[in-house]
């Protein structure tokens, strides 16, 4: 009996394959977990060498592929005991979610072989794909977001604080650069013009290469679901559309992770740390990295009472790292598979009861018209000064009280935007985005009526910079003549935005960094610089100068209280860039940069992309961000576009940068990229008989 195209009734057949035009997957079976091992196999034909690299750096293991530019990483995986948390996991789960863990994990290990003969980086590297167990999806997960919120700032603010004093610090507790950025936004049904809510925004992560997102549809007789998954990890848990409901999230910038000094000292064999009342033994174990090309090197790894000790050891400065999904043995398994059976808002509200980290915003709306918000997660209860700075770990004071923060949920009637922002994070962090792009999302979807997917669509690419009533408040004050006085009239008669073909786009961000160059060369600042010894994995959080570039806005505001003469740093900015002008528009400069590994390898040649030149910048709504002061160059920015209409699938929408597959040569290796670059979207096929079979 033929049934509804795109509904749940029209699996007629078991353990298919679909393609549509961008060679997007749509997966079908017979049974939840036999749709789970067909998102497996097509994961490891898909996305062989992305899944294989996720697994190593998982486990700790990326350095015995890759050598020794890894070994920083696999040490920290290793002392963070990543595998260990992930195995602890897995065995407090509940068996049906065990079993569809397992049933992903087989079809990875049905498919590896065949994977791997299709990506070259296997031959290149003389590699083989190792085995998956069902806690390797766990692990995947925490290796993906364990730098995801924001311990490592905990460091440098440390350094800050022990520089410069606490009175700096608030410079630096906005617009956190490594913590993923990200639009959502959604519309009740009275501002639509189908009358149905719709549900639209846009994920910022690193541009990795191929894409950390893959675009998919799962449909088994339980549910049919399209949406974005992560390679090696089953389910669709961030950003999906069920046909009856549909959900997103934005991070938080909730404050779940705390660093604590710890003091360790060797004796009679074993490791002892300082507590409250004495002295206690640790848990010492010796771990064995092999590194290619370099032999073994022998860890050893140290956990407290707090947790592993990350940085540092005995007889040293030491840091322990204390999470939830550590504490707990827990990270949100259960709610990706819950997500999968949600029918409601309501059904999406609950899953997210189980939710540990990262901490997520989350927007769901469904086809009866309801609106929810609510924020998931874990958050400790403890001491606000824990989520500032590390705190010493045998002062009773600091230690987690057992309990965690409540989470608000909440009705929405008209529209909603969460952009990482303030009042999004309802106080349980410190560490909040700049206001610009909530600010921008909320004044254009303010200015819509009777809105349709295309409207939101054209959200995700607003490109007013957001800092530009900042640079008009410093420029105006100016002291300049004759080609620094025209550059500056230039920029204050500039519409502020950031189009990949503006003259004075580009001047702006020139001038933007001159201005951070000088203020990180001013003596009450120069002491920054000479940043504390760290792990090489923790660079990019201790760099002055970018550091200074992501939140210059609030430094200058901030610099006079030490001294600073800012108007004369905007003048001498003013002044270079005038005299040497970088030639063209922002979108010559302003290209994207793919993080691609094995990028430094020899024995792997890196895809080639050509120049893709973008418009946007950080603080736009269009959030290709570059690093003022450091460079124009983008590596940061939408990892996926999508819209969600609640009245009809088919009319929602969505783009990542790259394609569908993560082999190198395939027609769908980088079709989208066009398409992402110029702010489009593809459409979403949901009848089967629109797509093509995969033999």
């Amino acid at each position: 009996m033929r049934r509804a195209p795109g509904s749940v009734q029209a699996l007629l057949v078991a353990d298919a394959v679909f393609r549509d035009p961008y060679g997007i997957p749509h997966l079908r079976a017979d049974s939840v977990d036999e749709l789970a091992t067909l998102q497996g196999s097509n994961a490891a034909e898909d996305r062989a060498w992305q899944i294989e690299l996720a697994r190593l750096r998982a486990l700790g293991e990326a350095s015995s592929v890759l050598g020794a530019d890894w070994l920083d990483w696999d040490v920290f995986a290793r002392r963070a005991r990543l595998a260990d948390t992930a195995r602890r996991c897995l065995d407090r789960l509940d068996q049906r979610t065990r079993c569809w863990l397992a049933a992903y994990a087989a079809g990875v290990n049905e498919r590896r072989q065949a994977g791997a003969r299709r990506a070259p980086e296997f031959a290149a590297l003389g590699h083989r794909p190792g085995l998956w167990q069902p806690w390797i999806p766990i692990a995947v997960f925490l290796a993906e977001h364990i730098l995801f919120a924001n311990f490592p700032d905990k460091l440098w603010q440390e350094h800050v604080r022990d520089a410069l004093g606490t009175e700096v610090l608030e410079w630096f507790l906005t617009d956190n650069p490594h913590r993923a950025a990200s639009n959502a936004y959604a519309l009740s049904g009275r501002l639509t013009a189908s009358g149905l809510p719709l549900v639209a925004g846009d994920p910022h992560r690193y541009l990795d290469l191929p894409g950390v997102y893959q675009q998919v549809r799962l449909a088994c007789p339980e549910f049919d679901v399209v949406g974005l998954a992560f390679p090696g990890v089953p389910g669709v848990p961030h950003f999906g559309h069920a046909g009856s409901v549909a959900w997103a999230i934005t991070n938080a910038m909730a404050d779940y992770q705390d660093l604590f000094v710890e003091e360790l000292r060797a004796e009679s064999g074993e490791v002892w740390s300082r507590e409250a009342d004495g002295w206690a033994p640790c848990a010492v174990t010796v771990e064995r990295i092999a590194v290619r090309d370099a032999g073994v090197l022998e860890i050893e790894v140290v956990e407290t009472a707090r947790g592993p000790v990350i940085v540092g050891g005995s007889g040293e400065r030491a840091y322990s790292l204390r999470t939830p999904a550590r504490v707990d043995a827990a990270a949100g398994v259960e709610t990706m598979l819950a997500l999968l059976h949600a029918r409601t808002a309501d059904e999406v509200i609950a899953a997210f009861e189980n939710w540990v980290e990262p901490i997520d915003a989350v927007i769901t709306a469904d086809t009866g018209g309801r609106v929810r918000t609510r924020l998931a997660g874990r958050v400790p209860v403890r001491p606000v000064e824990n989520m500032r700075l590390p705190v010493p770990a045998w002062e009773p004071q600091w230690a987690w009280s057992g309990g965690c923060a409540a989470m608000p949920v909440g009705e929405v009637d008209g529209f909603v935007v969460n952009a990482n922002d303030r009042a999004t994070g309802a106080g349980l962090g410190v560490d909040y985005a700049a206001p610009h792009r909530v600010n921008r999302i909320t004044e254009l979807l303010g200015g819509l009526s009777a809105v349709e997917a295309a409207d939101l669509a054209r959200v995700h690419v607003d490109d007013r910079q957001g800092s530009v009533d900042t640079a008009r408040e410093l420029l105006h004050r100016a002291s300049v003549t004759g080609e620094a006085s025209k550059l500056r009239d230039g920029l204050l008669a500039w519409d502020g935005r950031m189009s990949g073909g503006s003259r004075e786009a580009l001047l702006f961000a020139a001038w933007r960094s001159a201005v951070v160059r000088w203020l990180a060369r001013q003596p009450p600042l120069l002491v920054l610089a000479d940043v504390p010894a760290a792990p090489d994995v923790f660079d990019r959080w201790l760099a002055p100068v970018a550091r200074l570039g992501y939140v210059w806005e609030a430094a200058f505001r901030g610099a006079r209280s030490l001294g600073i003469d800012i108007d004369e740093g905007v003048r001498i900015a003013l002044e270079r860039v005038a005299v040497a002008p970088p030639p063209g528009c922002w979108g010559d400069h302003h290209v994207l940069v793919p993080l691609y590994e094995p990028s430094e390898d020899p024995l792997v040649t890196e895809p080639d992309l050509g120049i893709v030149r973008l418009s946007g910048d950080r603080d736009c709504v269009l959030a290709t961000a570059s690093v003022p002061g450091v460079t124009y160059e983008c590596s940061i920015g939408p990892v996926a576009r999508y819209v969600w209409d609640l009245a009809d699938r088919q009319q929602s929408r969505w783009i990542v940068p790259y394609g569908a597959s993560g082999i190198p040569g395939d027609p769908h290796f980088a079709d989208q990229l066009p398409l992402w670059a110029a702010g489009e979207l593809v459409p979403i096929v949901t009848d089967w008989d629109r797509l093509t079979p995969e033999v």
